[in-house]
């Protein structure tokens, strides 16, 4: 199709208001009992999900006991269902900017910054690889966050706009297995520190699960209530990490010597920078979940700006605390600091920090906390990700999917709590040769065949499989940034791709830049030849 506006079907760029239009669109629809609240039409998926809810005994009891958690504690139950602007209800467009400080400004960074020294690199190339590549990551957010305000749509769903109905479901899989991993990591450190604090009394897997079930409780409640917690929550951590710089300058050696060759360096620091791109670029999958209740109206180089701010400074901030205690316990060999970190892992490294005793158990209990902002955010829009995998997925409740994802998390890092410095290198690493693929192909989409052409979103379609796009070229170019340039890039413990041979005997992970590359290349001629032979 040509162009897919219409008087009742509200596009992106269109010069009617789009208030006027969604009411029409509602005025209009046939059988209203099949409304989901927050729908601009008896919309296919919303329709089909609540048929199958209201058909199935046990479905039917868990969507009624929704709506009276609703009513009487404030539990979330919008979902997926696209939110109309007479129905949004935006908080301060500085939540963009302090939401994304309290999601990164947390102790679960802090493992990353350790991979630099473990990875032979000096203080200032630890730094070096941490800006750059939390930079370049955090363009990623930033810029598939500004969809969500003018579809009203989570990110999941607006990629069905270039992946198609079938072909986002492989996004939703892997926005929960990337928002997992960030997850278990922050869970086995604060596992750790509460150890610590019990003088290692109490094993790892008991703190383990008291932050998952602190985390999952708190995501149960929705978007109001994680824009007010990650509002302020932000601000105990940061106080607590300036403590930390200045505890451990005295024990920090920029002069220390890295190790390796020439060539293993530059090997090692493309690793390291990769990682952190990792680190930052994770969000693209998740961003416009939290900016779909902004209007439509709402400036993007707003939303880019606030949040490329809101992530790199903290996530930068929290990172070189990590490399510096890094440096003063492998580089520089302090002591005290090698053997906690050799004994105990970053838990006891962290206790060891903060002197004397008491104030650093103190400390490490509010520190515990800190990672609440990022697992609540991970548990909210995993549970989101996993209802647009189909109906019957749509027709459980998200606080039924947040509690699964929330358990599989505890389990995983209670099976991995001695092993974090392996879960954060082998794990994290894995996520830019996705996520850079993701984001082109919804930045191409967006500027050069949605917005140049004229044709901006047809917003009544977004959950009509027939009248989205096929979603072959997405899908192709996602997989072939991965497979061929992901593969043959990466650099990892249990692999080498051949291009990434080249940097030393350990590699250097080029995976990134290969993804991009190879996606940019597939992607616009063959979704050109899609949209010419589809029309959609």
């Amino acid at each position: 199709m040509a162009s897919v506006e219409s008087s009742s079907s509200p596009t992106i760029g269109e010069s009617k208001d789009v208030v006027d239009i969604e009411k029409q669109a509602n005025i209009t629809s046939s059988d209203d009992s099949e409304v989901r609240h927050g729908s601009v039409t008896p919309a296919y998926e919303i329709a089909r999900a609540r048929e199958i809810q209201n058909s199935i005994t046990p479905l039917r009891w868990l969507s009624k006991g929704e709506l009276w958690l609703d009513e009487k504690m404030g539990v979330e139950t919008q979902g997926i269902d696209r939110i109309p602007e007479d129905q949004k209800k935006p908080p301060s467009i500085l939540n963009a900017f302090f939401m994304w400080w309290s999601m990164t400004c947390h102790v679960g960074t802090i493992p990353i910054g350790v991979l630099g020294p473990e990875m032979g690199l000096t203080l200032g190339q630890s730094v070096a690889a941490i800006v750059v590549g939390t930079f370049l990551g955090a363009l990623c957010p930033s810029y598939t966050g500004t969809l969500g305000p003018k579809t009203g749509l989570r990110q999941i769903a607006t990629s069905r706009y270039s992946f198609g109905f079938w072909g986002a479901k492989l996004c939703s899989v892997l926005n929960v297995i990337v928002g997992a991993g960030f997850a278990v990591v922050n869970v086995v450190i604060t596992g750790q520190m509460l150890s610590a604090v019990s003088d290692y009394s109490m094993t790892v897997a008991v703190g383990c699960v008291i932050v998952a079930v602190i985390s999952y409780v708190v995501s149960v409640f929705g978007f109001s209530i994680i824009h007010t917690f990650e509002k302020y929550s932000w601000i105990v951590c940061f106080i607590l990490v300036c403590v930390l710089y200045g505890q451990a300058a005295p024990h920090v050696v920029p002069s220390a010597p890295g190790f390796g060759t020439n060539l293993e360096v530059a090997g090692s620091w493309l690793s390291f920078m990769a990682i952190c791109f990792s680190s930052a670029s994770g969000w693209c999958s998740i961003a416009a979940d939290y900016y779909c209740n902004y209007p439509a109206k709402t400036k993007s180089w707003k939303i880019f700006g606030l949040t490329l701010a809101g992530l790199t400074i903290p996530t930068t901030f929290i990172t070189v605390a990590g490399a510096c205690i890094g440096n003063a316990a492998l580089l520089a060999a302090y002591p005290p600091y090698a053997d906690a970190y050799e004994n105990h892992s970053l838990g006891g490294l962290l206790r060891e920090v903060y002197h004397p005793l008491g104030w650093s158990k103190f400390c490490l209990v509010l520190l515990t906390f800190s990672v609440l902002g990022n697992n609540i955010a991970i548990n909210y829009s995993s549970g989101l990700s996993m209802q647009l995998l189909g109906h019957y997925f749509h027709a459980i409740p998200r606080f039924i999917w947040s509690f699964l994802v929330a358990l599989v998390v505890a389990i995983l890092a209670i099976a991995g709590k001695d092993h974090l410095s392996t879960i954060v290198s082998d794990f994290v690493s894995l996520l830019g040769y996705w996520t850079i693929s993701f984001t082109l192909i919804l930045l191409l989409e967006d500027q050069l065949f949605r917005k140049r052409s004229g044709e901006g979103y047809n917003l009544e379609v977004w959950d009509q499989p027939s009248k989205l796009p096929l979603g072959i070229s997405a899908t192709l170019a996602l997989l072939s940034g991965y497979l061929a340039g992901g593969v043959t890039g990466m650099a990892q413990v249990w692999y080498v791709g051949p291009i990434a041979r080249y940097f030393g005997t350990y590699g250097g992970d080029v995976g990134i830049y290969l993804s991009g590359a190879i996606t940019l290349v597939v992607y616009t001629p063959c979704r050109w030849y899609e949209r010419k032979k589809t029309g959609r």
